[in-house]
């Protein structure tokens, strides 16, 4: 389910590997002016330009962009910040800062609208690998479209600013081939009704990843249930062995709870450890094993291994090195919980005191795969490493699979299904830069039933979140999630369907967010459909709509309202344009009527009526409490409306 492809050569980064830098500590090393601002950038236009940085204590910064100048000075931090009056489209303009100890200057500035573009691998996928891909970059050159990704990175508060420069990069054959296809596609659409105005694009995506990780401690402590995850994050931070400890208890618990390991615990020292089969003696990638059962494995795996120690190695000082881990590691010694990391990077970690002991030591690992080759891996030695300079290598390397089907729980630390680390480092530095909306499309890594049905206070949130740090009056365009998945002959209860319908009933409780349907855009065997072009266009529509006005329908029928007839169910459909049609068949087919349970649900025939009103033929309509249309991961859907957008999956309650 999730993406990985050439982000696989950029190191992921957990807390271990990338900490932010404090504003004390960066202030020599930082540029004056805040890492957004750099050279091709694009400014909000008629809005109050916001302009940010750091420089010493106490100092005084003067900002000057086209004969306008502001001056403020330092707090305490290191902190300043202007603002500039508002400017209409146009450009280029110059941003100079000063202050008594340096100056810096940002050249090529345009002044437009600038849309920051979020979520997981579907809003990251390049343009090089969308259809059509060379002829969309070849023809690409556009000097009034700008791009700046923002590299993926975790902290455990909210960083002031980024660690790395940012490079704001003009369309062009020679940059757009990275640009996010959807960012892109979306930008030049719109141009087509934005005459003139410049389009900046801000890329703060990362594959994979839920949507915890994009909200604030706030949100999630609102959101409920998520305190006890935030506070051992915070130990983390401060003490690494100490909360991987505790993560490793509550893994111990959950694991025991499992009726499927039968009372297994491969972390014990004694015989309750289960069935062990010997490893390679060159530790690979499992997927390199021979195995076939390996091959195209993806999913948890236990290793263990012994060292013999003598008493004096015993009461050293020590790390256990363990060589590269792809991807998510919880490591025990003596069947004590004593690390955990994500990511492919090799393993060092510090063995609590007493813990070892003269004789034989046992070490384990736990090791999640999501995708792609995964396992313990690397050129290093696996070895305990002593204060003194020796070391003691691991040896007899077992594995040993689990039951299959265990949705294990995951560290608040990791990237992917942790909690508000990615908002932290990729959203929060960006301040109160200048929006004029933002486009999300998010949801894959949430789709199991039971998050899709916490997905809509989640989506909610998450506009209240971002509109609290940017700007209360912030747009969100939300793209629904594609049909994906093998097709389904009868009706089911689809995590996908619920995650769909949970983003339309998010846009529609908001009143400043639209959705852009991609139900017929996808691909059932690629959870990356190629097809981003679509994808923009839908999204520009949307934003015709809710951000600029325009008196169009931004997403094609929506339901207005269920409620029973003779012999059946009469549904209601509103805010399309010109008239609804049926696609390939005579009657639209995907219509199903349920009462409170699954087992109820079933398929019903459906006829086109006169003004969006769909006529569900069924014996017993007083027995259906709800109707639902297209409910399933890649559904057939055949209903369109006079534009060619088709009428997206949802359930609503019968009147």
């Amino acid at each position: 389910m999730l993406h990985w492809t050439t982000a696989r050569r950029v190191a992921l980064l957990c807390l271990s590997g990338m900490m932010l830098p404090g504003p004390a500590a960066a202030a020599e090393e930082a540029p004056l002016l805040a890492r957004i601002f750099s050279d091709h950038m694009v400014m909000q236009r008629n809005r109050p330009l916001e302009i940010w940085g750091q420089t010493q204590p106490g100092e005084q910064v003067t900002v000057n962009m086209g004969g306008e100048s502001r001056a403020a000075r330092a707090g305490t931090d290191g902190r300043w910040a202007v603002t500039l009056p508002a400017r209409r489209a146009g450009g280029p303009h110059v941003i100079t800062a000063r202050s008594a100890s340096r100056q810096q200057t940002v050249s090529d500035v345009l002044v437009g609208d600038v849309w920051l573009c979020s979520g997981q691998s579907n809003m990251e996928w390049a343009v090089r690998n969308t259809i059509n891909s060379g002829a969309e970059i070849q023809h690409s050159a556009n000097n009034s479209i700008r791009h700046v990704a923002i590299p993926r990175l975790t902290s455990p508060a909210p960083a002031a600013d980024f660690p790395v420069n940012l490079e704001w990069k003009v369309a062009g054959p020679a940059t757009t081939g990275d640009f996010s296809a959807v960012c892109y596609y979306y930008a030049r659409e719109l141009q087509k009704t934005q005459v003139d105005v410049p389009q900046g694009l801000v890329n703060s995506s990362w594959g994979g990843t839920r949507i915890e990780t994009w909200l604030s401690a706030n949100a999630l402590r609102q959101l409920g249930g998520n305190d006890h995850k935030l506070e051992l994050l915070g130990r983390y931070v401060t003490d690494r062995t100490g909360a991987s400890a505790a993560w490793g208890h509550e893994f111990e618990q959950w694991w025991n709870a499992q009726r499927a390991n039968a009372g297994i615990q491969p972390w014990s020292t004694g015989k309750a450890s289960g069935e062990w089969t010997p490893a390679p003696a060159k530790l690979t990638q499992w997927e390199d094993w021979g195995e076939p059962k390996l091959a195209g494995y993806d999913g948890m795996m236990w290793y263990r291994a012994r060292v013999n120690l003598s008493a004096k190695q015993a009461k050293q000082g020590v790390k256990l090195s363990l060589g590269v881990i792809d991807d998510v590691d919880l490591v025990w010694i003596n069947g004590q919980p004593i690390a955990s990391d994500c990511g492919e990077q090799a393993r060092v970690y510090d063995v609590p005191p007493k813990l070892l002991k003269a004789g034989d030591n046992l070490v384990v690992v736990n090791v999640f795969d999501m995708w792609g080759s995964g396992g313990i891996h690397g050129t290093e030695q696996r070895a305990l490493r002593f204060a003194d300079g020796t070391s003691a290598p691991l040896a007899g390397w077992e594995y040993q699979l689990p039951a299959p089907g265990l949705w294990m729980p995951r560290a608040p630390w990791e990237p992917y299904a942790g909690m508000n680390i990615l908002y932290n480092a990729m959203i929060a530095p960006l301040g109160k830069f200048g929006l004029r909306g933002v486009a999300w499309y998010q949801g894959e890594a949430n789709a199991g039933l039971e998050d899709a049905r916490r997905y809509q206070a989640q989506l909610q949130m998450l506009f209240d979140d971002w509109r609290r740090q940017f700007d209360f009056a912030l747009p969100f365009l939300v793209v629904q999630l594609a049909n994906w998945n093998p097709l389904v002959q009868g009706t089911v209860d689809s995590g996908w369907a619920q995650l769909r319908d949970a983003q339309r009933r998010a846009v529609a409780a908001d009143g400043n967010a639209g959705l852009a349907v991609t139900i017929d855009l996808g691909n059932r065997d690629d959870i990356h459909p190629t097809n981003k072009q679509d994808v923009g266009r839908r999204l520009a529509r949307a934003a015709r709509k809710v951000v600029f006005g325009e008196k169009i329908s931004p997403s094609g029928a929506q339901p207005s309202g269920a409620t029973r007839a003779v012999g059946g169910v009469d549904v209601t459909l509103g805010d399309y344009e010109g008239s609804l049609t049926v696609i390939g068949a005579k009657d639209p087919s995907g219509f199903e009527l349920c009462g409170a349970s699954q087992a109820s649900c079933h398929f019903v025939r459906a006829q086109l009526g006169e003004g969006g009103v769909i006529k569900l033929e069924d014996a017993a309509p007083e027995k259906a409490t709800r109707v639902r249309f297209c409910w399933a991961d890649a559904p057939i859907c055949n209903l369109y409306d006079t534009t060619g957008l088709p009428v997206g999956p949802f359930e609503i309650a019968l009147q």
